[in-house]
């Protein structure tokens, strides 16, 4: 049963790819899987239409994706490449005369409301500014016909948030960008998902990120209809990623625009 789509806005990491000042062959790369704006994830359905994060490069990637209206926004933390495109949540506050409702982890709300103050108290109420309604989550809620639950997940020495979406149908996907340590209770819950998507930052090993080979040893725990690979650097194309995954496993490279039926 087809409930709408999920489109990968961006699959690349904090710098993107590509990378400022870089001449490697994968900055250079004409593959267009290979150029990569800053994660994040736009959940379209017949309800609601949800962003997970939004990148500096949002913008952009709601002008190329033809982004019309967004009811919500979830963070998963308030790092930079996945909070600074906030601010470009104002022509919808603008167009609906309403405040833009963002939900997460308590201390990820106090985090980005000393990244945007003027967004979360306005001292006058300006149709022009972006404003939010902050909802802090830490345990299942309900959103756009969708049933989540934020998880847990160790990235380096913070706590970031991934989020499981069911419906009545099932768990239909969880998204995990940021993270290099699942528990055992968050593999549990997720597991036999319809689709994975996790980070997967490079084959060399990384202090808070999953390495590739890291990423295909919890995909196989979780053992999902099929995984794809986000939060990825400029160290190995599109076409090495691929040649890195074990053949038989149902795993996938995610790149900008690519589009999945939920």
């Amino acid at each position: 049963m087809n409930l709408g789509r999920l489109q990968f806005l961006g699959t690349g990491t904090s710098q993107g790819v590509p990378m400022i000042g870089c001449s490697c062959a994968v900055c250079r790369s004409e593959d267009p899987r290979d150029q990569r704006l800053r994660c994040s994830v736009w959940i379209q359905t017949p309800e609601s239409s949800l962003l997970i994060d939004t990148s500096p490069d949002f913008r952009t990637q709601a002008l190329r994706a033809g982004i019309q209206s967004v009811d919500a926004v979830l963070y998963t933390h308030a790092h930079a490449d996945h909070v600074l495109g906030l601010d470009d949540l104002r022509c919808f506050c603008e167009r609906e005369n309403r405040s833009m409702p963002i939900y997460s982890h308590p201390e990820t709300l106090k985090q980005i409301q000393g990244i945007f103050p003027y967004a979360f108290f306005p001292k006058v109420r300006v149709s022009t500014y972006v404003q939010v309604d902050p909802i802090a989550v830490e345990s299942t809620f309900e959103l756009g016909g969708w049933r989540i639950t934020p998880l847990k997940v160790e990235h380096g020495s913070i706590q970031t948030y991934g989020f499981l979406f069911d419906r009545k149908e099932g768990k239909r996907f969880v998204y995990l960008s940021d993270c290099k340590q699942l528990s055992e209770e968050v593999i549990e819950r997720v597991r036999g998902v319809d689709y994975l998507i996790i980070d997967a930052l490079r084959q060399k090993p990384h202090p808070t990120h999953l390495s590739i080979e890291e990423s295909i040893e919890v995909a196989k725990k979780i053992a999902a209809k099929q995984t794809y690979f986000t939060h990825l650097t400029h160290h190995h194309t599109h076409c090495e990623r691929e040649r890195m995954i074990p053949e038989g496993l149902s795993i996938a490279i995610a790149y900008d625009r690519l589009e999945i039926e939920l």
